[in-house]
């Protein structure tokens, strides 16, 4: 056997009891003592006929094949009166092959199970290698460099729980050599690869594979550390926490397991809501946790008890622990607490407040269906790393505010990341100035001569589309409702006579105020009618209608509401679709110059991109910016065209878009509205151009009824024969990608309300 490693080593490993059986010749020939000389010298002559031995030997079988003469030989390593409370073995240096067990190691290896297979804790490869290295470096070149790594051994018990050991190891019977041939590294060497304890290939450069060889055995002795570890892990669990990438410690359950010592335990943690007076759980670790206690606490109390009751555990904080809950007093076992706690075989528990200052943060539970298995001691075992917790959650909270304050900056407000530096330095300002008990008046945000950028694709003829809905829903509800009446024929004349003069003015007449009257008439009087028939004898068919058709009202409006239902979900799915792209899109163009972006969701989706050097004033700006974010508007929106082609098909009610670009020459000033917390073009002269922009969804080619948006095209709207040039530029490279057809149409778009003069092009999608 080559190598008796599992990993790559530096070493050839002989095993050999060569130092120990000089040791024993020194006794024999030194020591005072004759009877310990006598010992020694047959020792030594048992020993004489197996020259393996002392020579050394790489066959692990002869371990076995001399087990008895090793265990007699090693007998004043492992004194018999000893045996049952060490833990100690022979081992094979730096390997997981063991040998010459004490009885408790015995034991404690038994339990483990015939298939445990016993190996070094959390090492990987090349940490292993490198402090191989080490070891030489110590042992051969006498250097004082303290090479040690604890390691641990991982052995589960009986019941199961992982049991952690601390080994400790005696290397006095071994000896490092090089082997024949290798080059051995010079003093400046070992400084620099000491220097580098990460460069894995330079240690092996210079300490190749199986160039020494390890001669000897070692005495390996484990200590219990399992609440260390326990400890630490759990430290390192909790530290660990990260918002931005929540995952759960599949782990965390095991680690409370061995620091307890209760092979069968259950853990729950939920977070205290301050503000609303309730616990919530971590999302999280929701299918991990169990929480038979406090969900209990919070769904069998009414509100007022539970405040009352969190109110007394900020007074009175002190943690319980119920060892055993068959010794509860009769009249708590009479209480429907509990009967939870037998409903879920909870025997012993401990339920332990987590406390900030005074004021409730979370609260744990400890849950066994074993008993005793809880106590006073285990409560006190808490002590140790509540502080942990604390931190833990505190940060936890501090990282989920700061997140939520993300979310609403960048779903519910317009502070753009391109813009949000110069809120900073005025934050920073009014900040400092707080500091040093200074007043100072926030000024106003303002970005001067920006380039402005719009776009929209809009959903063709929604309005015209969720009448005519309007009108199926109103029918259909006015022709079940008279289905009804036609079987109560009873007090119904009246009810049938108004909903067929709803039926006439709904398909001849309909006034704008007809479905609020509609809804009226169901509201206070027909509604309340069919809901009495259900309570009194009615035909089993009429109730079945009438059971039928509240099912298909909206409970919001009292109308039927599915066809115009499939609209809105139409709707929607086209918005998030077209919005997503654009949004995807946008971060590209960010690239190019960073700009203010913001985009409303309607029946449709309309963007506008502000660009220019007070956005970025580090950066060059040039007309050549803007030229690149040109051609990456109409790409991206012939991008969503196309996109849109393909999911249209799959739309509960076939829609169109039409999009449309404004091209607009003329810089702009933008302010943020501290009342209305967003961006708006700042002053009169730069009101134009929203002017323009509201003007255009409805706008016709001029001498035509036909709007200039047309499904299927995309339609640019300018000014001047310079943007024409410019985006024809465009529009033929989009051609050449076979993106774009060549079918270009030069228009006039109608006059509109003090706007006059502008021309478009339009061009269909390839």
């Amino acid at each position: 056997m080559a190598n008796l490693y599992k990993k790559d080593a530096p070493f050839q490993v002989h095993i050999s009891f060569q130092k120990y059986l000089d040791i024993l010749e020194h006794i024999r020939y030194n020591d005072r003592l004759e009877y310990r000389a006598s010992y020694a010298e047959s020792l030594i002559d048992k020993t004489r006929n197996f020259r393996e031995l002392r020579d050394g030997f790489q066959d692990v079988s002869l371990l076995e094949k001399h087990e008895d003469l090793i265990r007699l030989l090693l007998a004043d390593l492992f004194p018999t009166g000893l045996t049952n409370n060490e833990i100690k073995a022979a081992s094979i240096p730096l390997s997981n092959i063991t040998f010459n067990y004490t009885e408790r190691f015995k034991n404690i290896l038994k339990d483990a199970g015939k298939d445990f297979e016993i190996e070094l804790r959390n090492i990987d490869d090349d940490e292993f290698y490198v402090f191989c290295c080490c070891l030489i470096v110590q042992s051969y070149f006498k250097r004082d460099i303290r090479s040690s790594l604890p390691f641990y051994y991982d052995i589960p018990n009986r019941q199961g729980i992982m049991k952690h050991y601390k080994i400790t190891v005696n290397s006095d019977f071994t000896e490092v050599y090089p082997t024949e041939g290798t080059k051995i590294p010079s003093d400046g060497i070992l400084d620099m690869l000491l220097e580098n304890l990460d460069d894995i290939t330079l240690w092996k450069k210079y300490f190749p594979n199986e160039s020494w060889i390890l001669k000897g055995f070692t005495i390996i002795s484990l200590v219990d550390c399992t609440s260390e570890v326990a400890l630490s892990d759990l430290k390192s669990s909790m530290i660990s926490i990260d918002p931005e990438n929540l995952s759960p410690d599949e782990n965390l359950i095991e680690i409370f397991k061995s620091y307890f010592d209760v092979p069968e335990l259950n853990f729950g943690l939920m977070l205290f809501n301050t503000k609303d007076q309730r616990l919530e759980k971590l999302p999280i670790y929701e299918n991990l946790f169990t929480h038979h206690i406090l969900d209990f606490w919070i769904n069998a109390f009414d509100e007022e008890t539970r405040k009352n009751t969190f109110s007394n555990i900020n007074y009175n904080s002190k943690p319980f622990v119920i060892s055993n809950v068959e010794n509860l007093d009769q009249e708590i076992r009479s209480l429907p607490s509990f009967k939870i706690l037998k409903d879920n075989n909870i025997n012993s528990f401990m339920v332990i407040p987590i406390m900030k200052d005074n004021e409730l943060l979370a609260i744990m539970e400890f849950t066994s269906p074993v008993k005793s298995s809880f106590n006073g001691l285990k409560l006190k075992k808490m002590e140790f790393f509540t502080d942990m917790i604390l931190f833990s959650l505190n940060r936890f909270s501090f990282e989920k505010n700061y997140q939520i304050e993300a979310i609403i900056q960048r779903e519910y407000t317009s502070i753009h990341n391109s813009v949000v530096w110069k809120f900073r330095n005025e934050a920073e300002k009014y900040f400092n100035a707080s500091l040093s008990k200074k007043i100072y008046t926030l000024k106003q945000i303002t970005f001067k001569n920006l380039t402005p950028l719009f776009g929209f694709s809009d959903i063709r003829s929604s309005s015209e589309k969720r009448f005519h809905l309007m009108l199926e829903d109103l029918n259909r509800q006015i022709g079940c409702l008279h289905g009804i009446f036609s079987l109560i024929t009873a007090d119904s004349e009246k009810y049938i006579l108004a909903i067929e003069i709803f039926a006439n003015e709904l398909n001849n007449e309909i006034k704008a105020d007809s479905e609020q009257r509609f809804q009226r008439l169901l509201r206070e009087e027909i509604h309340p009618f069919l809901q009495a028939k259900l309570e009194i004898k009615t035909s089993s068919e009429a109730k079945a209608k009438i059971k039928d058709y509240f099912a298909q009202i909206h409970t919001q409006n009292d109308l039927f509401y599915s066809s115009r239902k499939r609209l809105d979900n139409s709707i929607t799915l086209v918005n998030r679709k077209l919005a997503d792209m654009l949004d995807e899109g946008q971060a590209e163009a960010q690239l190019i110059f960073p700009h203010y972006y913001e985009r409303f969701k309607s029946d449709g989706v309309e963007h506008t991109l502000y660009s220019g050097q007070n956005i970025a004033p580090e950066l060059p700006y040039t007309s050549k910016v803007v030229q690149r974010l040109r051609y990456w508007q109409l790409k991206t929106i012939c991008s969503m065209e196309r996109e849109f082609r393909n999911f249209r098909k799959d739309l509960a009610v076939p829609l169109d878009i039409a999009s449309l670009i404004f091209v607009y020459n003329e810089k702009i000033d933008i302010r943020f509205r501290m009342d209305e917390k967003r961006f708006d073009v700042d002053g009169a002269y730069n009101s134009y151009y929203e002017i323009i922009k509201k003007r255009l969804d409805k706008a016709h080619v001029k001498g035509s009824s036909d709007r200039i948006t047309c499904p299927g095209k995309i339609t640019i709207v300018y000014f001047g024969m310079e943007n024409q040039r410019e985006y024809l530029e465009y529009i033929g490279k989009l051609q050449k990608k076979d993106i774009l057809q060549n079918d270009i149409e030069f228009l006039k778009v109608e006059d509109l309300q003090g706007i006059t003069g502008l021309l478009a092009l339009r061009v269909s999608l390839a």
